[in-house]
């Protein structure tokens, strides 16, 4: 299968615990992960931050006062015109930490599950518009880990 091309930033914010974050995402599997999830080439930042950054982002954009594992900025999706999608990715690092302890799951497992689904929104595909919708995106994160050797990131199956 041949893989859509990616310009890819990857940024760490001011982190407590930067190396463990830094370990878990070098920038090889990041963008091996993130390309998987691509129906067009892409321009895409990582920027992984601290509980502070990620809650201010997820009030000021969202309107939301808690850090969330993963926000997805979407400023060109894939057209006819121009096959490039351009979007920012910010993950949480706490949140993420703490949701994969919880889920059983390894950092770099949930890391990958988050920067495929972040990806996947910056395409278009969103989850909290219908069951049917969610279901759809749930399945198709499924198969593109599974493809990438990662167990089912919802626990199902």
């Amino acid at each position: 299968m041949a893989l859509n091309q990616l310009q890819l930033s990857l940024q760490f914010g001011d982190l407590a615990d930067a190396a463990r974050h830094r370990a878990a995402l070098p920038r090889h599997k990041v963008t091996r992960w993130i390309r998987h999830a691509l129906s067009n080439d892409a321009e895409i930042t990582v920027r992984i931050v601290n509980a502070e950054e990620g809650q201010r982002l997820n009030q000021e954009f969202r309107k939301k006062d808690y850090a969330t594992n993963v926000l997805t900025f979407d400023y060109a999706q894939a057209t006819e015109e121009s096959p490039w999608v351009i979007a920012d990715l910010v993950l949480c690092a706490p949140v993420v930490a703490q949701e994969a302890k919880a889920q059983g799951k390894t950092l770099q497992a949930h890391y990958a599950h988050l920067l495929v689904h972040g990806a996947l929104h910056a395409q278009g595909w969103d989850h909290e518009t219908s069951e049917a919708d969610a279901d759809e995106m749930e399945d198709y994160e499924i198969a593109i880990l599974k493809e990438m050797g990662f167990r089912n990131p919802y626990g199902k199956g």
